[in-house]
């Protein structure tokens, strides 16, 4: 468990990471990282990539990329939840002995 969570912590880091270099590639005019590569960082990092948009103020309103952002997000709840579920219908599953 520990391993996953600090997977899904380095995923967010570089989602967020990722946001910051696109937006300040974007205020200096340079070459931006790709939509495709940034919905592909936030399906890896759901949360990483949605605090990069809202306290970047980055594609805030560009769509359909905050839809897509959206709809990741919304996935991510629902395998949270959906984990959440099974781990609390079979507590034997978190017990190692």
């Amino acid at each position: 468990m520990p391993l996953i969570l600090l997977a899904l912590s380095i995923a967010n880091l570089i989602a967020f990471g990722l946001f910051a270099i696109d937006k300040t590639r974007a205020r200096s005019g340079r070459r931006r990282i790709p939509e495709r590569t940034l919905l592909t960082a936030a399906l890896f990092g759901g949360l990483g990539a949605v605090l990069g948009q809202r306290l970047l103020r980055h594609k805030t309103r560009k769509q359909p990329f905050a839809a897509w952002l959206g709809l990741i997000l919304t996935l991510h709840v629902l395998l949270l939840l959906s984990a959440l579920v099974l781990w609390l219908a079979c507590p034997l599953w978190t017990d190692p002995t």
